[in-house]
């Protein structure tokens, strides 16, 4: 037995490196690591056929290369990643009224948007008086930047009017 180990040694340390891959590739489900692993199993089985150490780890580069090239587009059209928004993110474009006027240099601003009272500032700078109907442009940190409401603008959503 120790001599089998003596003989082997290299393809045991890259069937470790299996082992340690597929672990990796199991635990982050993202398909990170398993074109290594195909690369270790290759230089596992190089190893066991007597090649060398910078044969090994050619054939490992290669293999592994070649199995991301061949693969990471398939797998990019075959796996969506959706991104969904937060509800926070929900309310950009809802409209409310101004509860405190708004003033960037001041850091003050309040609005009332989809029923919820939210700090806010102005998207352009601009001081927005109280009462002024808004738009949500964009959320930065917990401030909502907001933008005035033109007067086209049709029943705000969300808004306690």
């Amino acid at each position: 037995m120790i001599e089998f180990f003596a003989e082997n040694w290299q393809a045991l340390l890259w069937f470790l490196a299996v082992l340690g891959l597929l672990i990796v590739e199991v635990a982050t489900v993202q398909l990170v690591s398993v074109w290594f692993c195909l690369g270790a199993v290759a230089a596992t089985i190089a190893a066991v056929w007597g090649a060398s150490g910078t044969v090994q780890l050619l054939v490992f580069f290669v293999v592994s290369a070649v199995a991301l090239a061949a693969t990471r587009p398939l797998v990019g059209r075959i796996l969506h990643f959706k991104q969904t928004p937060t509800n926070a993110d929900s309310i950009i474009g809802m409209s409310g009224p101004v509860l405190e006027s708004i003033d960037n240099t001041a850091q003050t601003g309040r609005v009332r948007v989809n029923n919820l009272d939210w700090a806010a500032r102005s998207a352009n700078g601009a001081p927005i008086a109280s009462g002024v109907i808004i738009t949500v442009e964009a959320i930065e940190g917990v401030k909502l930047m907001v933008r005035p409401v033109t007067k086209t603008a049709e029943k705000p959503a969300g808004a306690a009017v």
